[in-house]
Protein backbone atom coordinates (compact mmCIF):
# COMPACT_ATOMS: atom_id res chain seq x y z
CA UNK A 1 0.00 0.00 0.00
CA UNK A 2 3.03 2.49 0.52
CA UNK A 3 4.60 1.45 -2.23
CA UNK A 4 1.57 2.25 -4.39
CA UNK A 5 1.13 5.61 -2.67
CA UNK A 6 4.66 6.54 -3.68
CA UNK A 7 3.72 5.46 -6.85
CA UNK A 8 0.87 7.81 -6.98
CA UNK A 9 2.99 10.28 -5.67
CA UNK A 10 5.52 10.38 -8.60
CA UNK A 11 3.23 10.30 -11.37
CA UNK A 12 1.70 13.62 -9.96
CA UNK A 13 5.27 15.14 -8.90
CA UNK A 14 5.54 13.92 -13.04
CA UNK A 15 2.69 15.60 -14.36
CA UNK A 16 3.05 18.88 -12.24
CA UNK A 17 6.66 18.60 -13.77
CA UNK A 18 5.36 18.63 -16.86
CA UNK A 19 2.47 20.66 -16.72
CA UNK A 20 4.89 23.36 -15.04
CA UNK A 21 7.34 23.10 -18.39
CA UNK A 22 4.51 23.16 -20.58
CA UNK A 23 3.51 26.57 -19.12
CA UNK A 24 7.03 28.05 -19.13
CA UNK A 25 7.48 27.50 -22.72
CA UNK A 26 3.84 28.84 -24.12
CA UNK A 27 4.91 31.96 -22.03
CA UNK A 28 8.51 32.08 -23.46
CA UNK A 29 6.48 32.03 -26.63
CA UNK A 30 3.73 34.88 -25.45
CA UNK A 31 6.95 36.60 -24.55
CA UNK A 32 8.79 36.55 -27.79
CA UNK A 33 5.31 37.21 -29.65
CA UNK A 34 4.85 40.32 -27.52
CA UNK A 35 8.73 41.53 -28.24
CA UNK A 36 7.98 41.17 -32.05
CA UNK A 37 4.57 43.37 -31.94
CA UNK A 38 6.36 45.53 -29.81
CA UNK A 39 9.29 46.11 -32.06
CA UNK A 40 6.90 46.44 -34.95
CA UNK A 41 4.37 48.77 -33.48
CA UNK A 42 6.70 50.92 -31.15
CA UNK A 43 7.34 54.45 -32.59
CA UNK A 44 10.60 55.20 -34.42
CA UNK A 45 11.91 58.83 -34.76
CA UNK A 46 10.93 60.23 -37.81
CA UNK A 47 13.56 60.84 -41.11
CA UNK A 48 15.46 63.96 -40.80
CA UNK A 49 13.98 66.72 -42.56
CA UNK A 50 15.33 68.95 -44.62
CA UNK A 51 16.91 72.60 -42.68
CA UNK A 52 15.29 75.37 -43.48
CA UNK A 53 17.97 77.09 -45.75
CA UNK A 54 18.68 74.00 -47.87
CA UNK A 55 18.18 73.97 -51.53
CA UNK A 56 14.62 73.41 -52.59
CA UNK A 57 13.03 70.02 -52.73
CA UNK A 58 11.50 67.93 -55.70
CA UNK A 59 7.89 67.23 -54.06
CA UNK A 60 5.54 65.47 -55.88
CA UNK A 61 1.53 66.13 -55.38
CA UNK A 62 -0.87 64.36 -57.71
CA UNK A 63 0.96 63.59 -60.34
CA UNK A 64 3.30 66.92 -60.52
CA UNK A 65 6.73 68.01 -59.35
CA UNK A 66 7.09 70.60 -57.40
CA UNK A 67 10.43 72.67 -56.89
CA UNK A 68 9.63 73.59 -53.16
CA UNK A 69 11.94 76.32 -50.65
CA UNK A 70 11.79 74.32 -47.25
CA UNK A 71 11.69 77.70 -45.82
CA UNK A 72 7.84 77.89 -47.35
CA UNK A 73 6.76 74.40 -46.13
CA UNK A 74 4.17 74.88 -42.99
CA UNK A 75 4.71 71.30 -41.96
CA UNK A 76 7.78 69.80 -41.07
CA UNK A 77 6.37 66.33 -41.93
CA UNK A 78 6.33 67.84 -45.16
CA UNK A 79 9.46 69.19 -45.37
CA UNK A 80 11.05 66.15 -47.10
CA UNK A 81 11.79 65.34 -51.11
CA UNK A 82 9.32 62.83 -53.13
CA UNK A 83 5.58 62.30 -52.74
CA UNK A 84 3.45 64.15 -50.49
CA UNK A 85 -0.88 63.96 -50.83
CA UNK A 86 -0.78 67.33 -49.57
CA UNK A 87 1.24 70.42 -49.23
CA UNK A 88 0.75 73.43 -47.13
CA UNK A 89 2.43 76.80 -47.96
CA UNK A 90 3.25 79.74 -46.84
CA UNK A 91 4.69 83.29 -49.37
CA UNK A 92 5.39 86.31 -47.81
CA UNK A 93 3.22 89.03 -49.70
CA UNK A 94 3.63 91.66 -51.75
CA UNK A 95 6.72 89.39 -52.78
CA UNK A 96 5.51 85.78 -52.34
CA UNK A 97 8.65 85.03 -51.25
CA UNK A 98 9.20 82.34 -49.13
CA UNK A 99 9.82 83.57 -45.20
CA UNK A 100 13.48 83.83 -43.71
CA UNK A 101 15.29 80.76 -42.86
CA UNK A 102 14.98 81.62 -39.06
CA UNK A 103 11.18 82.44 -38.85
CA UNK A 104 9.05 80.15 -37.14
CA UNK A 105 6.44 78.61 -39.56
CA UNK A 106 3.10 79.46 -39.30
CA UNK A 107 1.05 76.82 -37.96
CA UNK A 108 -1.88 78.67 -37.37
CA UNK A 109 -4.33 78.97 -39.96
CA UNK A 110 -4.92 82.78 -39.36
CA UNK A 111 -3.12 84.88 -41.73
CA UNK A 112 -1.03 87.67 -40.87
CA UNK A 113 -1.06 90.81 -42.89
CA UNK A 114 1.75 89.78 -44.97
CA UNK A 115 0.82 86.21 -45.39
CA UNK A 116 -0.25 83.95 -48.45
CA UNK A 117 -1.07 80.44 -48.04
CA UNK A 118 -0.86 77.84 -50.34
CA UNK A 119 -2.62 74.19 -50.27
CA UNK A 120 -1.72 71.90 -52.81
CA UNK A 121 -3.41 68.44 -53.10
CA UNK A 122 -4.04 65.64 -55.93
CA UNK A 123 -7.66 65.54 -57.47
CA UNK A 124 -10.54 66.08 -55.07
CA UNK A 125 -13.14 64.94 -57.58
CA UNK A 126 -15.07 68.58 -57.02
CA UNK A 127 -16.55 70.79 -60.19
CA UNK A 128 -14.57 73.25 -62.16
CA UNK A 129 -14.94 76.54 -60.94
CA UNK A 130 -16.22 78.25 -63.67
CA UNK A 131 -19.28 75.07 -63.49
CA UNK A 132 -20.02 76.09 -59.43
CA UNK A 133 -20.28 79.40 -60.61
CA UNK A 134 -23.13 78.32 -63.68
CA UNK A 135 -24.76 75.64 -62.03
CA UNK A 136 -23.78 75.39 -58.20
CA UNK A 137 -23.96 78.91 -56.58
CA UNK A 138 -26.87 80.63 -58.05
CA UNK A 139 -28.60 78.43 -55.94
CA UNK A 140 -27.41 79.82 -52.87
CA UNK A 141 -26.81 83.00 -53.93
CA UNK A 142 -29.07 86.50 -53.37
CA UNK A 143 -30.48 87.94 -57.02
CA UNK A 144 -28.54 91.14 -56.52
CA UNK A 145 -25.32 91.21 -57.39
CA UNK A 146 -23.28 94.37 -56.74
CA UNK A 147 -19.86 96.22 -57.69
CA UNK A 148 -16.91 94.85 -55.63
CA UNK A 149 -13.19 96.64 -55.60
CA UNK A 150 -11.41 97.19 -58.94
CA UNK A 151 -14.23 96.06 -61.06
CA UNK A 152 -14.85 93.25 -59.53
CA UNK A 153 -18.61 92.11 -59.85
CA UNK A 154 -19.97 90.65 -56.44
CA UNK A 155 -22.96 88.17 -55.07
CA UNK A 156 -23.67 87.19 -51.57
CA UNK A 157 -24.91 84.08 -50.49
CA UNK A 158 -27.92 83.87 -48.44
CA UNK A 159 -28.14 83.03 -44.54
CA UNK A 160 -29.10 79.14 -44.01
CA UNK A 161 -27.11 77.93 -46.95
CA UNK A 162 -23.74 76.37 -46.89
CA UNK A 163 -21.99 79.27 -48.01
CA UNK A 164 -23.73 81.71 -45.59
CA UNK A 165 -21.60 85.07 -44.49
CA UNK A 166 -19.22 84.83 -47.60
CA UNK A 167 -19.53 87.00 -50.75
CA UNK A 168 -18.51 85.55 -54.32
CA UNK A 169 -16.38 87.96 -56.52
CA UNK A 170 -15.21 87.30 -60.21
CA UNK A 171 -14.07 89.48 -62.71
CA UNK A 172 -17.03 89.98 -65.30
CA UNK A 173 -14.97 89.50 -68.65
CA UNK A 174 -13.57 86.31 -67.49
CA UNK A 175 -14.17 84.29 -64.14
CA UNK A 176 -11.81 81.66 -65.06
CA UNK A 177 -9.03 84.45 -64.61
CA UNK A 178 -10.30 85.38 -61.27
CA UNK A 179 -13.37 84.57 -58.75
CA UNK A 180 -13.01 84.02 -55.04
CA UNK A 181 -15.04 83.29 -52.17
CA UNK A 182 -14.37 85.36 -49.12
CA UNK A 183 -15.45 85.46 -45.57
CA UNK A 184 -17.38 88.73 -44.56
CA UNK A 185 -14.82 90.31 -41.28
CA UNK A 186 -16.34 89.70 -38.25
CA UNK A 187 -15.09 91.81 -35.27
CA UNK A 188 -11.66 91.02 -34.67
CA UNK A 189 -11.68 88.57 -37.59
CA UNK A 190 -10.69 89.54 -40.58
CA UNK A 191 -12.41 88.08 -44.11
CA UNK A 192 -10.32 85.54 -46.06
CA UNK A 193 -10.76 84.84 -49.72
CA UNK A 194 -10.43 81.63 -51.62
CA UNK A 195 -8.44 81.50 -55.31
CA UNK A 196 -8.72 78.22 -56.73
CA UNK A 197 -5.71 77.08 -59.37
CA UNK A 198 -5.07 74.37 -61.30
CA UNK A 199 -0.75 72.97 -62.10
CA UNK A 200 -1.76 69.77 -63.99
CA UNK A 201 -3.51 67.15 -62.12
CA UNK A 202 -2.78 69.25 -58.78
CA UNK A 203 -5.47 71.32 -57.43
CA UNK A 204 -3.87 74.74 -55.49
CA UNK A 205 -5.89 76.62 -53.41
CA UNK A 206 -4.68 80.33 -52.75
CA UNK A 207 -5.75 81.76 -49.25
CA UNK A 208 -5.35 85.70 -48.94
CA UNK A 209 -7.16 88.27 -47.18
CA UNK A 210 -10.39 89.86 -48.33
CA UNK A 211 -8.52 93.13 -47.57
CA UNK A 212 -6.24 92.42 -50.65
CA UNK A 213 -9.28 92.25 -53.34
CA UNK A 214 -8.33 95.99 -54.72
CA UNK A 215 -5.09 94.49 -56.02
CA UNK A 216 -6.41 91.26 -57.29
CA UNK A 217 -4.88 92.04 -60.74
CA UNK A 218 -1.69 92.33 -59.04
CA UNK A 219 -2.59 89.15 -56.53
CA UNK A 220 -3.16 86.96 -60.02
CA UNK A 221 -0.33 87.75 -62.24
CA UNK A 222 2.36 87.43 -59.31
CA UNK A 223 0.09 84.34 -57.96
CA UNK A 224 0.34 82.51 -61.55
CA UNK A 225 4.07 83.11 -61.70
CA UNK A 226 4.88 81.81 -58.43
CA UNK A 227 2.59 78.68 -59.39
CA UNK A 228 4.87 78.59 -62.89
CA UNK A 229 8.36 78.79 -60.65
CA UNK A 230 7.17 76.50 -58.41
CA UNK A 231 6.59 73.96 -61.01
CA UNK A 232 9.77 74.32 -62.52
CA UNK A 233 12.50 72.13 -63.49
CA UNK A 234 14.79 70.89 -59.96
CA UNK A 235 18.62 72.19 -61.13
CA UNK A 236 21.02 69.24 -61.77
Amino acid sequence: MRRSNSAVRARRNESAAGLTVTLVVLAALGLAALGYVGFVLWPRWPAPTRAMDAPSLPIKVGGVIFNVPPAAIRTAAQRSAGAQPRLDLVFQWPDLSPPQPGAKPPLSDDLKPNQLFITITGPQGTLPLSERIRTIYPRYTSDAAFTGPAGLAGVSFRDGTPYQGEDLFFDPENAERFAARCTRPSGPMAGTCLLERHVGEAEVTVRFLREWLPDWRALVENTDRLLARLKAPVAN
